[in-house]
């Protein structure tokens, strides 16, 4: 295991059926089945993640009563790259239902009928995220290159306290990537790990275009 990553997928659980599901080419052909598991595996990451952070005590007034409960101290900001990170991101806004939300738009620019590609960051939308937690996500940490570029375009709005990577699949490659890049306590949380990257930077076994598979093929 690699610092600062928690692999779910290692420890047989709900997730595991989930993701069994999102890999498996027969059932993705139901976009809606795909987009509802990529969802349901941003709830369980943020679940885990929920873990991590800090949590303050609130006296709570009950029908019967009060109630002393802990509650988060502060909310994270939700930050995807769009477009396939849409369904994760949902999945993380049903259990941080009052969290700040940031929107990247980053997609690859392929040079000619050759297999090399540059990363372009088109588009931010994001509220202030200086001292801050942030949750980045994205289904495919494939190079790593897209979740460098996001965090990187968020610095335009502060410099974050935390930041957390969720990914459903990661490649290695990308993962040591992303350590070398992001700020050295970044936690890493993904639901499997996969060993191969093809010349086209896609992860094998891995699951296939995340993008097209949750919203249909893109010209």
């Amino acid at each position: 295991m690699q610092k600062n990553v928690n692999n779910l997928g290692l420890q047989n659980s709900a997730l595991t059926q989930i993701m069994s599901e999102i890999r498996d080419a027969s059932i993705q052909t139901d976009s809606m089945r795909f987009r509802r598991n990529l969802e349901r595996v941003g709830e369980i990451l943020a679940y885990e993640i929920s873990k991590t952070l800090s949590y303050t005590r609130r006296r709570v007034q009950t029908p019967l009563g009060s109630a002393d409960c802990a509650v988060l101290a502060e909310q994270p900001v939700l930050a995807t790259i769009l477009r396939a990170g849409l369904p994760l991101h949902q999945g993380f806004l049903n259990i941080f239902d009052r969290a700040e939300n940031a929107f990247v738009s980053a997609f690859r620019i392929h040079r000619g009928d050759d297999d090399a590609f540059d990363v372009e960051v088109e588009y931010l939308a994001s509220p202030g995220v200086d001292g801050k937690t942030v949750i980045l996500c994205d289904p495919m940490l494939a190079t790593g290159s897209s979740m460098v570029l996001a965090y990187q375009a968020l610095l335009e709005r502060g410099t974050p306290a935390r930041t957390h990577v969720a990914t459903v699949i990661a490649s290695e490659q990308g993962l040591r990537y992303v350590q070398r890049k992001l700020p050295p306590k970044t936690m890493i949380w993904t639901a499997g790990v996969d060993r191969e990257l093809t010349p086209r930077a896609y992860i094998v076994p891995g699951l296939g275009d995340a993008g097209d598979l949750a919203y249909g093929a893109k010209d």
